[in-house]
Formats: structure tokens, sequence, C-alpha cells
């Protein structure tokens, strides 16, 4: 049977343990004396379990975005070298715009 990270970190310490009984991987050896952080980590390393959450991006082309924050970037670090302020603070704004846009688009 295949666990999320998301429902072991749901699931009360018993039944934790009830999953580690089962598996016989060096990081749930003495998984009756855990806590249920620790277990929480040791199955998902015995489990082969992501332990943080991806979060995916809708509604925008992440590619596309991601290329014109890195022409803002180079754009900026021009700026930076001619010390064009006006131009410095347009790229920054422009920089700062396109994170906010893929923030909100992240579920």
């Amino acid at each position: 049977m295949t666990h999320t990270y998301e429902e072991l970190k749901h699931k009360p310490l018993a039944e934790l343990r009830e999953i580690a009984k089962d598996i016989t991987h060096e990081a749930v050896q003495g998984y009756t004396q855990l806590n249920k952080d620790h277990l929480l980590v040791a199955l998902c390393t015995a489990l082969g379990i992501d332990m943080h959450a991806h979060k995916q991006v809708k509604g925008i082309d992440k590619a596309a975005t991601k290329a014109k924050i890195k022409e803002w970037k180079k754009k900026r670090d021009d700026a930076l070298t001619a010390s064009d302020r006006k131009a410095l603070k347009v790229a920054l704004d422009q920089i700062h715009h396109l994170k906010r846009v893929m923030r909100k688009a992240m579920i």
C-alpha cells in the first residue's frame, strides 16, 4: 500500500506504529520507542516518501515567466554596473511583479 506524507502526518501514533511493524528497514528499528515526529521521518525514509509538499503552478506558463525574470535580472545587473537608478528601479519592480504572479498561481 502506498502512502503519502500528508496522509501519514494526519494519522495517530498508534496507526503509524502499525505501519512500521510491517517494515523491515533500519530506519524504523525501535519504532515503539519513537515519538510521532521521529517515527514520521523514519517511515518516510523507509518508504522513500518525499517529506515536503510540491506546489504546482496553474494558469500561467512557468517556464516563460522564469525566462522573463532571468531577462530582467540581466537588465538589473546592467543597471547596477551603469549606476542607472531609474532602470534599476524598473527592473526590480518587474522582477517583484513576476515573482508575485508566480506565487499567486501556485496551488
